[in-house]
This record gives structure tokens, sequence and C-alpha cells, in this order.
């Protein structure tokens, strides 16, 4: 990775609230010296601010209400066909996002469990009595809507489900599932190690969208559930993998 890119990359770590330089060093595989000389490249950009070990970000992360409104029709019809393929009485974790808040507008009145970390999937769900809800503990991330930390992760160890739906920030040209915020991260994983099913929610644009972490392999995941706009090539070399791909809007 070049200076420049791995600096990009740093920031919006920053930007999505891993502050610590052990982290970000650790999260880049360079030494501590490289991100404090880093950090201080930004800072005199104007682009964040240092602080005790680490930074800050000059500008905060979006807010939740403003990306759920972005591809707002391709994010429903993949909502309402993963909800399509749940089954009454199942449990289902779901993941933050607002792909998934989308598939939870699409289970009301369901007869189902629903864990989850997300705050507006638990607000969007509370009035539906034939829903057994249950809210993972933890940190609340309030521009974000979730729960995240060691609490929340504690919780998903005790749980089991029989289908995990998540999102994710982007897809890799190697198919990583990769996220932008370090702290969502270990959620994802420990929602996978949960369920008996780990399905993956993501529109096409997020195919040309990047992230700053790993969570898994696309080959981790059972199945892949996006809209018409992904390219033929890409569900091929995915199903090549050994990937099932999903296509929401297609009979």
């Amino acid at each position: 990775m070049l200076p420049a890119e791995r600096r990009e990359q740093i920031l919006r770590a920053v930007r999505a609230g891993t502050t610590q330089v052990g982290q970000l060093a650790d999260a880049f595989g360079v030494s501590e010296m490289t991100v404090r000389r880093d950090l201080g490249d930004l800072e005199r950009e104007g682009k964040l601010t240092r602080v005790h070990g680490g930074a800050v970000g000059a500008t905060a992360e979006r807010p939740f209400a403003e990306i759920a409104v972005e591809r707002f029709e391709q994010k429903d019809v993949i909502g309402a066909f993963a909800a399509a393929s749940i089954a009454e009485g199942q449990t289902v974790l779901l993941d933050v996002g607002t792909t998934t808040l989308q598939l939870a507008r699409h289970l009301r009145g369901r007869s189902l469990t629903v864990i989850t970390s997300n705050l507006a999937v638990y607000e969007e769900l509370l009035p539906e009595e034939s829903i057994e809800l249950v809210l993972l503990g933890g940190v609340v991330r309030r521009n974000y809507r979730s729960l995240v930390g060691v609490v929340a992760e504690d919780a998903l160890r005790q749980l089991r489900a029989d289908v995990a739906f998540l999102g994710a920030s982007g897809i890799e040209d190697d198919f990583s599932v990769v996220d932008t915020t370090m702290v969502e991260v270990p959620i994802k994983r420990a929602m996978m190690a949960a369920a008996a099913r780990s399905v993956l929610l993501v529109d096409s644009e997020k195919f040309r969208m990047r992230g700053v972490v790993r969570v898994c392999h696309a080959q981790d995941l059972d199945a892949i559930v996006t809209d018409t706009g992904v390219a033929a090539e890409t569900r091929s070399e995915l199903e090549r993998a050994g990937v099932e791909v999903l296509v929401a809007g297609v009979a």
C-alpha cells in the first residue's frame, strides 16, 4: 500500500471511530511511529486533530438517517427478498445497517425471534407483539444507532440463531467483505459464529466501495443477496468460488 493510500485509509478509520495509535498500527500492519507520522501529516492538512495516544476526525461520521435514504429502492427490494426467505418461528440475527432495517420493516406481523445490535431495527419492531425481540447490550454508537463492545460480543457467544443477516461497507476485488468501522467488525464475526447460516445483504453499489477492515471472505458466507445492478461476470466469479448469489427482483 502506498503511503498516500495508507493515510487516506487511516483518515477513514479515525472518522469511523478508531482513534488509538496502537489500534491503527495493528490494523494497517505498520509501526506506531509510522502511524504517528501519518497522523501528523493529516493534521497539517487539516483533516484531523491529534490527541494523546491517537487522533479524532475533523469530519464527523455521516448520520444513519442520511445513509438510509441512499439507494433506498435497492435496499428495500433486497430487504423484502431476504424477509421472504425466513420461516415462521425462526430465530434471526440482524446486524447494524440500513439494508437490515429494510429487512426488519418486512417482518411486521411475523412470528419470529429477532436478535439485534441495530437500535433502528429495535425501534421498528418494538410494536410487533408477535416478534420476540432480543436487544444486545453494549456501548451505544449514537450516530449510527448500534451497540458494540465486549458486552455485545459476550452476549452473542451465549446465543444461537437460524440465520444472521449482515451488512458491510463494501466488497473488494478479491471478494473480501470489508467495513469502515473497526468496532463493528467483532460484532459481525460473532453473529456469523452464532448463526447456522450467514447471509450478506449488499446493494450493487457496494461492489464498488471499500473499507478499512476485512470482516471475512465471501466464501465464509452461505449467501449474498444483492440487486440486479451486479454485473453477470461478478456473479459468475462468486458462484465459481462457491458463493450462492441471490438477486432480488429476479423471479
